[in-house]
């Protein structure tokens, strides 16, 4: 695309910026307007991801027909199936009537699937079947339904961690990301930053009748400098507070930092790294911490081990001592175990055993009994066994 002709668009939807990534992902959209491609949107929150899916359902033979972007994660999970694919009347409480759902009426049209990331499982398989043949079945009915409808999808997160951890299906994953377009965030776009500030300025200036604010050039190489974790959206909330709030027309690096947050993380330079000038500190320090709390991890389970091995030597001299003799073998872990024992027996042989290699015995038992005033289940839970054993170990050694 030459340059007069990104300029239109530009101007049309009011697209303020000439840096490469934004030029990039609007020639991107006009190429893939004209087709039906399934569109994915990736990039952080508040970089204008909304203008992408415009841009390409006016540019396409859709142009005529409807339009619908919906914010996938402000819709509660229990309703968004009724609201996409519609449904039938009495299908659940409070569906008093039919309804067609958005598949339904953007029949022909483009709809625009804003943090597709955050749908359902089940929707999800739904989204899938739309995307593949078109068919769709409303809440609570039986017929199946056809729909042509051209999907814009855009996300905020991670979509390949999100399908590695099982919170997204890999299939509809790559259905949706046919066509990928990559929006940059704002500290990537250079002057970028200067023209928005220049453009909500005036935006401010002209709605409130206020003087236009401006930037020396300390607070302008601050504002390149800064990394603006909430992008666009962020610049604009700033710029119409300093509009409101300065004493002066004039902003300066003072009075921009009094309004930026001064966290150490966002103050730092937006430092793009180019070729293999790499810098490891980050990662050395990440280690270092790594190893610093498994060094404390190993100490701690070393005191526990020797206060376990003391406990252990205590009581089997106690038990030699007494005489006491364990009611059953230890199971070694090579044992082969019937496969139909109940999980009751299983959970009593394991608490017995328990019982013996803590010495469990006959005295302790006793013991136990006699510090909590002969009340067995108190008895049980010192010992750390069920109230089912205690009682069959008290019938065994004549306690009752």
């Amino acid at each position: 695309m030459n340059t007069s002709e990104l300029q239109k668009i530009k101007q049309r939807y009011n697209i303020v910026g000439n840096s490469d990534g934004l030029n990039r992902a609007l020639d991107v959209a006009l190429q893939v307007a004209p087709t039906d491609l399934s569109v994915l949107i990736i990039g952080e929150s508040g970089v204008g991801k909304e203008i992408i899916p415009r841009v390409i359902h006016d540019n396409s033979p859709r142009k005529r027909e409807r339009y619908f972007a919906i914010n996938c994660g402000s819709i509660p999970e229990g309703t968004i199936d009724s609201e996409l694919f519609g449904h039938e009347k009495g299908s659940f409480t409070g569906a008093i009537g039919e309804s067609e759902g958005y598949f339904g009426v953007a029949n022909k049209g483009t709809i625009f699937l804003d943090e597709v990331g955050e749908l359902p499982l089940a929707t999800q398989a739904r989204l899938l079947r739309v995307l593949e043949t078109g068919e769709y079945i409303r809440v609570g009915g039986q017929e199946i339904r056809k729909t042509n409808v051209r999907i814009v999808a855009a996300t905020n997160v991670n979509m390949q961690r999100a399908v590695t951890e099982g919170r997204f299906r890999e299939d509809l994953y790559y259905r949706l990301n046919t066509i990928p377009i990559q929006m940059p965030p704002l500290r990537e776009r250079g002057e970028d930053i200067i023209l928005l500030f220049r453009l909500f300025a005036m935006q401010m200036a002209e709605k409130y009748r206020l003087p236009r604010i401006t930037l020396t050039d300390e607070a302008r190489q601050l504002m390149l400098n800064y990394k603006w974790p909430g992008n666009v959206r962020q610049l604009k909330n700033i710029t119409e507070q300093m509009s409101v709030l300065s004493q002066k027309r004039e902003i300066d690096a003072k009075t921009l930092s009094q309004f930026i947050p001064q966290d150490p993380e966002s103050m730092q330079l937006a430092v793009v790294n180019s070729g293999n000038n790499h810098s490891y500190e980050n990662e050395r320090e990440l280690l270092f911490k790594i190893f610093y709390e498994l060094k404390g991890n190993i100490t701690d389970l070393r005191k526990e081990m020797n206060a376990i091995r003391k406990q252990l030597d205590e009581a089997r001299a106690l038990n030699g001592a007494a005489g006491f003799q364990p009611a059953i073998e230890t199971v070694s872990p090579l044992t082969t175990i019937n496969p139909q024992l109940e999980e009751a027996d299983a959970e009593e042989i394991n608490e017995t055993e328990s019982l013996n290699l803590s010495d469990m015995g006959r005295q302790m038992l006793q013991k136990a009994l006699d510090r909590n005033g002969g009340n067995r289940k108190k008895a049980a839970r010192e010992l750390g066994i069920s109230d089912r054993t205690l009682y069959r170990k008290i019938k065994q050694y004549g306690l009752e």
